[in-house]
This record gives C-alpha cells, sequence and structure tokens, in this order.
C-alpha cells in the first residue's frame, strides 16, 4: 500500500492574485518539476494559437485568463508556457475510468487514473471579482477533477474515448468553466453545449432543485439524457463509443442495482473495495484514486482517497460565511507502487 494525501488550499480574492498564491504554493511542492519531465517528450509537437486561447477564455470565464496572468507572473514563465501548463488547452488525457451516482441533492464521484497524474490539490476559492466560488480537487491546477460551487451546482465527468480530437478545452478546464458560470443544471448544460471539446466525455451536473442530468459530449456530437448512474461510455452517441465497453457496463449495471440511495449510502457503494465499483487497476490508468460527494444543498463536501474510508467533511458553506478552514491535507492510502506526482522528485 503507498500512503497518499493532497494539500488543501484555500483562498478569497481576485483571481490573479490566486494566481500569484498558487505560484507561491506550486514552488514548494515537486510538482512543477514532474509534470515538466512528463510532458517534455509528449508536447514537443504541440502548437497553438495564443489569441484563441486567450479569446475563448476572455469571453467565456475571464477570470481564469486573470488566474493564468496571475501564475505567469508569479512563477517567471511566460503566458505561452503557463497556458501550456494551465491552460486546459492540451495535454495528452490517458484512457480512466470514473464513475458517478448522482441525485437532486448529492453527487459522488470516483475518479479513476493513474497516480503520478494526480496532483494531490484541493482547492476552496472564493472569488472577490467575478464568477463563483467553488471547491474541488484540481487538475492542471487551474482545472478541476469534479467540484461544486457557491450555488450548489456540482459536476464530475466520465472519460469515453480520444478519437475524432479536435481544438478545445479539456474535461478539466470545462468542469472549471462550468463551476464558475452556471448557478443551475440547464445553465451549465447550454454552456457544455457552447464550449468547444478537445475529448470525448460524459458529463453530470446536479444542482439540489432540479434533476440531474447527464450530458455526451464530444468534438462531433452532443446528447443529453436523464439518469442517476454514468460510467465511461454513450448511451446515445453510440458511434463514438470504444470497442470495448465490458468495464464500463459491468460497474454501470452495479449503479443501476442500487437506485434511490442517500449520500452517505452512495459514497459507501462507489467506495467500498468489494462493490464492484471501486477499481485497483492503477496501473493501467483506472485505479480509484479518490472519491468525493458533493452535498448539493447542505453545500458540504466528503472526500476521501483510496477504498474503504471514511470521508473528511468540508462544510463549504461555512467557509463560504467566514468560518475558518483548519483542515490542511486529507490522507489515505492507494493499493499501488507509485505515490501521487506532487509528492516526490520522479
Amino acid at each position: 500500500m503507498m500512503n497518499v494525501y493532497s494539500h488543501i488550499y484555500s483562498f478569497k480574492g481576485t483571481h490573479y492574485d490566486f494566481g500569484i498564491e498558487q505560484s507561491k504554493h506550486l514552488r514548494q511542492t515537486p510538482l512543477l518539476q514532474n509534470r515538466k519531465k512528463q510532458w517534455d517528450k509528449r508536447s514537443r509537437h504541440f502548437r497553438f494559437i495564443r489569441s484563441d486561447v486567450e479569446e475563448a477564455l476572455r469571453t467565456i470565464a475571464p477570470g481564469i485568463w486573470e488566474e493564468l496572468t496571475g501564475l505567469s507572473d508569479g512563477l517567471h514563465i511566460s503566458m505561452d508556457e503557463a497556458i501550456k501548463n494551465f491552460g486546459g488547452y492540451y495535454m495528452e488525457i490517458e484512457r480512466s475510468g470514473c464513475s458517478i451516482y448522482a441525485d437532486t441533492s448529492f453527487l459522488v464521484r470516483n475518479y479513476d487514473s493513474h497516480p503520478l497524474g494526480y496532483e494531490g490539490r484541493f482547492s476552496l476559492f472564493n472569488p472577490t471579482d467575478k464568477g463563483y466560488a467553488s471547491i474541488g480537487p484540481t487538475m492542471q491546477v487551474t482545472g478541476r477533477t469534479d467540484g461544486m460551487n457557491e450555488k450548489g451546482l456540482s459536476i464530475g465527468y466520465n472519460f469515453v474515448n480520444r478519437r475524432n480530437r479536435n481544438n478545445g478545452f479539456l474535461c478539466n478546464m470545462i468542469a472549471r468553466i462550468v463551476l464558475e458560470n452556471a448557478a443551475t443544471v440547464d445553465e451549465a448544460v447550454q454552456l457544455l453545449k457552447e464550449l468547444p471539446h478537445r475529448n470525448s466525455f460524459n458529463y453530470v451536473v446536479s444542482d439540489g432543485v432540479n434533476e440531474p442530468m447527464i450530458v455526451e459530449a464530444s468534438p462531433e456530437g452532443f446528447a443529453t439524457r436523464t439518469g442517476f448512474s454514468c460510467t465511461n461510455h454513450y448511451d446515445l452517441l453510440l458511434k463514438e463509443n470504444r470497442y470495448r465497453t465490458d468495464d464500463s457496463e459491468n460497474r454501470h449495471a452495479v449503479l443501476q442495482q442500487h437506485p434511490n440511495l442517500e449520500g452517505f449510502d452512495a459514497f459507501k457503494l462507489l467506495n467500498n473495495e468489494h462493490d464492484g465499483v471501486f477499481s485497483k487497476k492503477y496501473d493501467a490508468s483506472a485505479g480509484t484514486l479518490h472519491t468525493a460527494v458533493y452535498f448539493t444543498k447542505e453545500q458540504k463536501v466528503g472526500f476521501a482517497l483510496g477504498g474503504n474510508r471514511l470521508p473528511l467533511m468540508i462544510d463549504f458553506g461555512a467557509w463560504l460565511r467566514g468560518k475558518k478552514m483548519h483542515a490542511t491535507k486529507v490522507k489515505g492510502a492507494i493499493d499501488s507502487t507509485n505515490p501521487f506526482v506532487s509528492m516526490l522528485t520522479l
């Protein structure tokens, strides 16, 4: 077993200042050094037009562009380098798992991937300039693997395929943009329809009032459906599925056997290592790294690293009202020989 941890960061201020603050934290960890080693070979053919990325972010999420500017200034790197590393517009997505169980009042998500791709950062951000406050684990620093905002809108996503890739945002940046801008399921669905998608994913959104919605989004297609469970295949855009979806369908079948669960019961279903949803396929980039539950009405979050664990409960609403965040780290363990990318120098 590998003992792992995620740092918890909380910040209230402007997006630019948030970027500056994050740069201070990043300089104290091996994350950036490790990422550079991982990405150097992959990114040698990476090309982007900076003006396209800037125009897209300034139009849809101007605060995130200012956050990128803060990261650029704080880390003393060019904006091109900041976009490449943190812009959510480029990264080779590994095949991965992930499972979601959603209800009107909560969303539970297993994030399944390879430990060496996991940042080990959990963020609470309350912007004073623009956009909604949000909470969730980070991906590419500015993006989110899943999360919830101050309105109770929560989002998670599941990989489907990386065929027919196109210019567009990655899943993690799309999740962050939705959290910044959408207060309801309808607003989230409309935004997901308008955004350019680089890869094919399922997105699940819940807002504490309306029925959750599952969005099947790809560079070439878009469809929506209702339901309480979702894994790694499309139900509507069938031609865009991978050739083998057995594992995804098996996990989905387990979830479908348990309708109408309460939030903590759904968390246990996904986090229990022996119930058929939790995965230990870490070497295949499909092992469960975290289980998160977002209580959309109560503005509370439960978060655990690894399986068979009780979640650390975070009262996001209380933090928004001014209560200090005392927790600084979430600890857990996974059945792998690899740590998180932020834990040691590769």
